[in-house]
């Protein structure tokens, strides 16, 4: 089977990002997380945002593929997956239109066991950038927070990708992990729900997340600081960017 070591290089779908404006807008978050020291805090997604997790997803479609002698599923790769639709996915890897619909339903109930548990979490790689930037940022002495869709079930696997990659890890008063307590509870009301947690841990300089709805729900929540969407994939809703969010398509500058 196919393994990966690095995500492809194909994330910003699109997307028309202007790499000059990416340098110049996570430049400016370095500036403000310089400027605010211990008393800021900057806000990061990790699935789509700093974590690449089709590969992740490329795992469990070939464990399926080799699950229900399906070859196409066996030879998935993270090029496959270009949303979140699970049957994109499978005619993306050359499943007939026909085995699409027969697996559609069986293998949902098959990727969301896998895919939100702990132990899938040591799939995710990184997004090119993102642990050289995060680490800088942590190097000016702003507060780092995670704040994630995952759920609490998810959290040691989370910590220990992270670790792995060399991300700033969880733990003290500098680096926060924020899961759901509860994967029951909806994306949206939790990351709004999160967010009075964050103002408790200092003033938010910058949030990152692939999510128009939830960037959208960093600028209104705190309109002083730079909300960067992340021109990953994300769940497809008809949601417009508010106005003053800027796009990067990865953390390289």
């Amino acid at each position: 089977m196919p393994s990966e070591t690095a995500p492809p290089a194909d994330y910003a779908q699109g997307h028309a990002v202007d790499r000059g404006e990416q340098r110049r807008v996570l430049l400016a978050v370095e500036e403000a997380a310089r400027a605010a020291g211990a008393a800021g805090v900057v806000a990061f997604d990790l699935d789509s945002t700093l974590l690449d997790n089709r590969p992740r997803q490329a795992v469990i479609l070939r464990e399926y593929g080799v699950a229900h002698g399906l070859p196409a599923l066996e030879a998935a790769t993270p090029l496959h997956i270009r949303s979140w639709s699970l049957a994109e996915a499978m005619a993306n890897a050359g499943l007939p239109a026909e085995q699409v619909e027969a697996h559609r339903r069986p293998l949902r109930a098959f990727w969301g066991r896998r895919f939100f548990s702990s132990e899938y979490c040591r799939f995710d790689r990184p997004i090119a950038g993102a642990v050289a930037y995060v680490a800088a940022l942590a190097g000016a002495g702003v507060k780092v927070a995670y704040l994630t869709g995952r759920d609490a079930s998810m959290g040691e696997g989370t910590r220990a990708c992270l670790a792995r990659d060399g991300f700033p890890v969880p733990g003290g008063d500098r680096v926060h992990l924020l899961l759901k307590p509860d994967r029951d509870i909806g994306d949206d009301p939790w990351k709004e729900r999160a967010h009075a947690t964050l103002a408790t841990l200092g003033r938010v300089v910058a949030a990152f997340d692939n999510e128009p709805a939830h960037i959208n729900g960093y600028a209104r929540r705190f309109p002083e600081a730079l909300c960067v969407r992340l021109a990953t994939d994300d769940s497809g809703r008809p949601v417009p960017l508010a106005a003053g969010i800027a796009l990067v398509a990865d953390f390289t500058r």
